[in-house]
């Protein structure tokens, strides 16, 4: 996940300091999405909120968190939050927007 941290800054959606913002997006763009999702299981409405809860407490200890689902055919969509000062997993990278 943490190679993420390679790719150009255009693709980079939102920047967050505090971890339950971070996670906040998350469950909204999962709900967003969720009535595409192929999997009966992940279209379920307390899935997104349950992803979030879990994304915030991995984020608040530094751990990156990403996800990826099928949607309606032939799509995919594949979601990360990646934690960039420093990574634990590649403290090397720089965070892509500076």
């Amino acid at each position: 996940t943490a190679y993420w941290l390679a790719k150009p800054a255009g693709l980079v959606r939102g920047t967050w300091e505090d971890a339950k913002e971070a996670a906040q997006w998350l469950g909204d763009q999962l709900t967003a999405y969720a009535p595409r999702f192929a999997s009966a299981y992940d279209r379920d409405p307390a899935r997104p909120t349950a992803l979030a809860r879990s994304a915030a407490e991995r984020l608040g200890w530094g751990g990156d968190v990403a996800h990826g689902f099928y949607l309606e055919r032939p799509a995919y969509l594949s979601l990360a939050l990646v934690c960039c000062s420093p990574n634990r997993a590649k403290p090397e990278s720089a965070c892509p927007l500076g």
